[in-house]
């Protein structure tokens, strides 16, 4: 009997030891410290890097396998623009066009472009800054840009519920490509931040990582964003700010006075590629205007 007792206590050492000494799958490697290599690729490009790493230790700071998977579900056919045209939202516009008269008169003497138009963006993209989007901007883009990592694009890909789907190979695709977008506006969001003396856990916007009342992405955000009421600060939730950032995009992208429909056409859809919304935003317009 003791014989077998020690065989048993002897196998069981035996397995145990197997189990901590075998090597841990890539999922699991990446549990708890799936932005290691991201880190390292921030310090590499100039970063500092006692900062980046405080900044990812914050609790607030994840990997978000939930929000990120919507990206990838996401129709541009699947929105209905036309809510925007009602009634209602055109009254709501006109009233905001009313309360914000100072500074989109003000937009349009330095940029040329339209209140209309500057609202009708406002109303399509935010409602007005009353839905701003609630997915932290920095986990949306810092797990976009570690889907450089096989394990962790396949937590991902689990994410996403079986009936939205796309075809695996479309999923690849748009990884690829999207990990090294999302790099890159995870670097201009850290700019941004230190740029304006913002917390980056604090900052909240969409699915997609655009923020603000414009709904900015942070590249355009540290490069087009204008301070609009003259406090020393751009602050793409305040409202003035927000209508000069939207104006000066626009100028940017060779919005004049007096443009023909057809260009004005062309520079709306640098705003969102997609020709139902610019569509959208003439029609709101035109009915602000008529």
């Amino acid at each position: 009997m003791l014989s077998l007792q020690k065989k048993l206590i002897t196998s069981f050492i035996f397995i145990l030891f197997s189990i901590l000494s075998s090597p841990l799958s890539g999922q699991e490697l990446n549990k708890g410290n799936e932005f290691d290599k991201l880190i390292q690729s921030l310090v590499k490009d100039g970063f500092d890097q006692e900062k980046t790493e405080r900044l990812f230790a914050s609790k607030s700071v994840f990997f978000d396998p939930s929000g990120v998977s919507l990206f990838f579900m996401h129709t541009e056919s699947s929105l209905n623009y036309d809510q925007f045209t009602s009634e209602k939202s055109i009254k709501t516009a006109q009233g905001y066009i009313t309360e914000h008269k100072t500074a989109l008169d003000q937009a349009q003497k330095i940029s040329g472009v339209d209140p209309t138009i500057i609202t009708a963006i406002l109303l399509v993209e935010t409602r007005l800054g009353t839905y701003l989007g609630k997915r932290t901007v920095i986990n949306t883009l810092s797990t976009m840009a570690a889907l450089t990592d096989d394990a962790l694009r396949e937590r991902i890909w689990n994410a996403i519920p079986d009936k939205k789907k796309p075809k695996k190979e479309t999923f690849l695709k748009k990884v690829k490509q999207r990990s090294k977008w999302g790099y890159e506006e995870l670097k201009a969001l850290i700019k941004y931040s230190e740029q304006e003396k913002i917390t980056p856990e604090n900052i909240r916007g969409s699915y997609a990582g655009a923020m603000g009342i414009s709904q900015f992405m942070p590249s355009n955000a540290l490069r087009l964003a204008k301070d609009g009421n003259n406090d020393g600060k751009i602050d793409l939730f305040n409202h003035a700010d927000a209508i000069f950032s939207v104006a000066n995009y626009l100028k940017h992208h060779g919005w004049k006075p007096g443009i023909a429909r057809q260009k004005q056409h062309e520079v709306l859809f640098r705003y969102n590629h997609s020709n139902y919304y610019v569509d959208t935003l003439l029609k709101i317009s035109d009915k602000l205007k008529g």
